[in-house]
């Protein structure tokens, strides 16, 4: 048994545990730690191989996943295991053998993830992992698409802004930057299937991508009117439940306005996956220059997402 060292919680008589320890705790529970190690390894480097010594494939993996959680930079990320012990704890390091990681080894493994596309295969094994424990995508689907804001900035060594991403208008407010759309499960909230484009592109033309084929329901706003060919060809079993849409020389009617509350009613439930991916997890700019680095980023943050939405039913499985 290792001597306890200063600042260890054993030594703190009157210590509380925050609600930053309970995340982390429950989390630890629920993330199929062993299987994401699984399509991790084959690019993992191996011990023994020319260079520094290879840090443990998982803590590597639970870094990486702070950095999404609290959204952490990779310089605030070996910042955070010299500052903040609950975080320390999770990855497993202990200051009085060993070093923390520092930031470049940090952002090799970032680069990692992003050269193999393991953002996607992360994500679908999470939602593999899920529908093993019961929580299964249902037949109704909404489908909605979010604004994340980019640097427009031209202050860099380029002195140009980021070519991937391009400017859109929203109401009376211009954007500069890229979109995250998403399919989510009606009943269950549970986004399962998503796509990265730059802002610019118009929602609708993403809803294919977004639908999983068994819909019998699709739920969206406005955007996505008119799109039944597009519905019907990826499921033939839709019903279009899309908000009804007016024009310069035909409003809507008090029938439709009222058919349109009813499906927002529905429709609402795909704001809360984006509250936690902007609100809770902090990703509302683009980190990153280019679309796949951020597109990475947003596959990896939606899969602990859906975690973070049903850890407590998940912890109440056996």
């Amino acid at each position: 048994m290792r001597q306890p060292t200063f600042p260890d919680e054993s030594f703190e008589r009157f210590r509380k545990p925050t609600r930053r320890e309970k995340f982390l705790q429950e989390m630890e529970q629920v993330v199929p730690w062993k299987r994401l190690r699984k399509v991790i390894k084959p690019h993992y480097p191996k011990p023994g191989n020319p260079g520094r010594p290879a840090i443990g494939l998982e803590r590597m993996i639970r870094l990486y996943f702070l950095q999404h959680w609290f959204n952490l930079s990779d310089p605030a990320a070996e910042e955070a295991m010299y500052e903040s012990f609950s975080m320390r704890k999770f990855v497993g390091i202990d200051l009085g053998r060993e070093h923390a990681p520092d930031e470049t080894t940090i952002c090799k493994f970032r680069h990692l993830i992003e050269k193999h596309d393991l953002g996607v295969k992360l994500f679908a094994v999470v939602t593999k992992h899920l529908q093993e424990k019961g929580l299964k995508i249902g037949t109704g689907t909404i489908v909605d698409a979010t604004i994340i804001e980019a640097p427009s900035s031209t202050k860099n060594e380029s002195g140009k802004r980021d070519p991937e991403m391009h400017s859109t208008k929203k109401g009376n407010q211009w954007y500069f930057g890229m979109k995250a759309h998403i399919g989510v499960d009606s009943q269950t909230k549970l986004i399962h299937s998503a796509a990265v484009t730059a802002a610019n592109v118009h929602d609708s033309q993403l809803l294919g991508d977004l639908m999983h084929g068994d819909e019998t329901r699709l739920y969206g706003d406005s955007a996505y009117t008119g799109q039944r060919e597009v519905m019907r060809e990826r499921a033939p079993r839709v019903k279009d439940f899309t908000n009804r849409k007016s024009y310069r020389n035909r409003p809507l009617t008090e029938q439709d306005r009222a058919s349109n509350r009813v499906k927002s009613r529905t429709r609402a439930k795909v704001e809360h996956p984006f509250l936690i991916l902007k609100r809770i997890f902090g990703f509302t700019k683009a980190r990153y220059r280019g679309l796949h680095k951020n597109a990475t980023r947003v596959f990896v943050a939606l899969g602990l997402a859906n975690l973070y939405m049903v850890r407590r039913k998940l912890l109440c499985t056996p």
